[in-house]
């Protein structure tokens, strides 16, 4: 993918995994477990004088600097399914180390970007929860890095959660082409997590259709730990099979220029669907979870 990155780590009790930023910003999202992440933020270093005339300066170049890390405790979670997490946010040209005493299973989100933002930590209590969609399109949304809701450069991400038997991502929608005020341009990563049923693995369904300036086209069987890449087209639906909770993690991030913002179009054979929603209830299966009190433990 050309703007966006995904990678997700499985650390054992005690391991540490060395994390180069490069030229991208991160998110390390715990997925299940808890970890203790050192980052070194890069420090400016100037670019070479030049002469009285001369085209001015660039912005200050960066580099990894020598100085002691910040330290981020991230609580985490059990899993996808039981509740909100805190996570921490890496700039680009940084460098990280990720450990987890306990071991667990930890998202890098990240975009190709121009700024250095500062390495911050995103408390699971600021994280806005939404409710999308009514009856069996119902989902929960976790905006953790929304645009408007965490600054970032590029990136853009949330967390998503489907019942069993519902469909998500839905109507199918797409933002492959800048068009001011009405679509964004963003490229997009799904990443899933399905909910077992006893012994019975879960799983769920993608769907992907060529638009008018993509020809991506998937219909595929998801399970945990899949991923889909989304250069272009209309997405949707998300479908979670009967008795089988869906997670999806998405990642979206555009070219430099436009605005950071997510502005959809919807399809226009299936977007008469958000009509019906007015009236009608939820899913009585929603929040999956809400915001822990202050002095409850994860």
């Amino acid at each position: 993918m050309a703007f966006t990155a995904l990678r997700v780590l499985e650390l054992g009790p005690g391991e540490r995994y060395a994390h180069a930023c490069g030229d991208h910003e991160w998110i390390v999202l715990p997925l299940a477990g808890s970890c203790t992440i050192r980052c070194a933020e890069p420090v400016p270093r100037p670019a070479p004088s030049r002469n009285r005339g001369s085209a001015p300066d660039p912005a200050p170049r960066t580099q990894a600097g020598p100085d002691l890390p910040q330290v981020f405790e991230l609580l985490g979670r059990d899993s996808v399914f039981s509740g909100l997490t805190d996570f921490a946010y890496l700039p680009r040209d940084g460098q990280a180390e990720i450990g987890s005493c306990a071991g667990g299973r930890f998202a890098l989100v990240g975009a190709r970007c121009e700024q250095v933002l500062p390495a911050r930590y995103g408390p699971a209590r600021d994280v806005p929860v939404e409710i999308r969609g009514a009856a069996h399109c119902a989902r929960q949304v976790n905006n953790f890095a929304a645009a408007g809701v965490f600054d970032c450069d590029r990136l853009i991400a949330v967390e998503v959660l489907t019942p069993g038997g519902n469909w998500s991502s839905y109507p199918p929608h797409k933002h492959d082409e800048f068009h001011p005020g009405e679509e964004s341009r963003l490229e997009e990563i799904y990443y899933f997590e399905i909910a077992p049923h006893g012994d019975t693995p879960g799983l769920g369904y993608q769907r992907v259709t060529p638009s008018p300036s993509g020809k991506t086209d998937i219909l595929t069987e998801v399970r945990t730990g899949d991923a889909v890449l989304i250069p272009d087209g209309w997405h949707g639906p998300s479908i979670a099979a009967p008795g089988h909770d869906m997670y999806y993690l998405n990642v979206m991030a555009g070219p430099p220029g436009p605005p950071r913002e997510w502005l959809i179009r919807d399809h226009p054979g299936h977007g008469w669907i958000r009509d019906t929603w007015p009236g009608q209830d939820t899913d009585p299966r929603l929040p999956f979870y809400r915001h822990r009190a202050e002095d409850e433990t994860p």
